[in-house]
């Protein structure tokens, strides 16, 4: 069984993950030749407090 876990940040609309795990399940299928019962995908929202880049927090960045 095939775990696909994927950290993004915060902000993406259900849609965009809906999308997402459609996607990546027919990849998973056909890479690993299993049924798309057998995969399973995990979408962690990160909150840009929560995650560092060049020594400071993504919040202290401008990501316009």
């Amino acid at each position: 069984m095939p775990f696909i876990s994927v950290k993004v940040l915060e902000g993406k609309t259900k849609e965009q993950k809906r999308k997402f795990v459609k996607r990546m399940t027919k990849v998973v299928m056909e890479t690993f030749e299993v049924d798309e019962d057998r995969v399973f995908i995990f979408i962690e929202d990160i909150k840009k407090d929560n995650y560092g880049k060049k020594g400071k927090l993504l919040s202290d960045f401008d990501l316009n």
